[in-house]
């Protein structure tokens, strides 16, 4: 999680002096005892409107008893087995997944996070493309905290990153810019991008951007990999926003949404990327264990049986209709990645809508930008709520 993501430690910590956790997330002061549907019930006796997700991961929001009812009884089939043994509820969440993505995708690789679905992606990149030693990124980027997958994270290795060395050579590139993708080149492995920025503030690049960086790959043989760990399994209102935009990528990363919560991510290879996998050449203890197929496959489940896209799009526009209110002067990203851009410092706001209003919305990189990330439950009502209380802090 970036630190600009939520609020300062301070005083209000709910765990005391002797925290056995790692002091590595700031806190909001919220103790969450129990959530249901897009209200979450602190300790304090708050019923607060969650229109952040935990990240981008309550896709379903709280609660949801067709998806509890898949984990419990998985629970009670078998919680666990190795990948070395074969299982169906892997190979059916696959197939689901495959299926949902409407995409020609010819196999997945289920792992455990997007950090660890893109430091797979960038493998099988370099497995592509033998002899090349740079990966291309964005400005502004978010794709984890592992060794590959961070070196390319705009900003970390001023602020986080660790190791005293990137595993390649990374080149960032300004979003949107096209003349700037000359810069792709034959030494160029792999280019990955967040179709939808998430920590860069809901920035989306677009269908002509998103369409030339195709073209450029395919010229110079670099393996294009989407980044849809936040904005893809229906967040923009379309499987992926590769669907969204017309685009299709040699390999998807998506994490977050995929389980509602449970950890799991995965890997999406089209046929390139497809072909080169090899026995052991990926590897993974828990990534497709059965209780995170089982979530997978509920969660597309319901997503699909509820129409849920559908109300994301029509929910979406209604955000973008009623809420440029108050401090929000404009609006950007897709779907239920959403950044309300706001005349003052976004961090202030957030604190304010949760303490005076009981709405818990992100921040983001962009100082300016407010993220919501709801449930894809979220409703008009709940929307008129944020509307209002946005209208309060003008």
């Amino acid at each position: 999680m970036n630190s600009s993501q939520a609020m300062a430690p301070g005083s209000d910590s709910t765990h005391g002096a002797h925290d056995p956790l790692a002091p590595v997330f700031a806190q909001y002061p919220l103790e969450v005892l129990r959530g249901e549907g897009v209200w979450l019930y602190s300790t304090d006796g708050r019923r607060v409107l969650d229109l952040y997700g935990g990240h981008a991961v309550a896709a379903l929001g709280y609660g949801h008893p067709s998806w509890t009812q898949a984990l419990t009884e998985q629970a009670r089939t078998v919680n666990f087995q190795s990948n070395a043994v074969p299982m169906d509820v892997r190979t059916r969440a696959a197939n689901r997944l495959i299926a949902f993505s409407q995409l020609p995708v010819e196999s997945v690789f289920f792992i455990n996070s997007g950090a660890e679905a893109n430091e797979n992606a960038l493998k099988m990149a370099f497995t592509l493309n033998p002899g090349r030693t740079e990966v291309v990124a964005l400005e502004q980027s978010f794709h984890g905290r592992t060794a590959g997958a961070g070196a390319l994270t705009w900003g970390a290795a001023k602020k986080w990153f660790g190791f005293p060395r990137a595993p390649f050579d990374v080149t960032f590139l300004p979003r949107r810019d096209a003349a700037a993708l000359a810069r792709i080149t034959d030494k160029t492995a792999a280019v990955i991008v967040e179709p939808v920025q998430g920590v860069g503030g809901a920035f989306d690049l677009g269908a002509e951007y998103l369409q030339a960086l195709r073209k450029r790959c395919d010229e110079t043989g670099a393996v294009l990999i989407f980044d849809e760990v936040q904005c893809g399994m229906g967040r923009c209102g379309a499987p992926f926003a590769a669907n969204l935009y017309g685009v299709v990528p040699d390999m998807i990363t998506t994490a977050k949404a995929l389980g509602n919560g449970f950890p799991c991510s995965a890997l999406l290879l089209m046929k390139k990327a497809a072909d080169a996998v090899k026995l052991d050449s990926l590897g993974t203890t828990f990534g497709g264990g059965p209780m995170a197929a089982a979530a997978i496959e509920a969660c597309i489940d319901a997503i699909e049986k509820e129409d849920l896209m559908a109300n994301v799009r029509r929910v979406a526009a209604y955000i973008r209709n009623t809420c440029v209110v108050g401090p929000v002067t404009g609006t950007q990203g897709e779907g239920f990645l959403t950044g309300l851009i706001c005349s003052k410092p976004a961090s202030g706001l957030q604190k304010q809508l949760l303490a005076e209003h009981n709405i818990l919305t992100g921040t983001s990189g962009d100082p300016n930008v407010l993220r919501l990330l709801p449930p894809f439950i979220l409703k008009e009502a709940e929307v008129d709520l944020l509307a209002a209380a946005l209208k309060r802090l003008a």
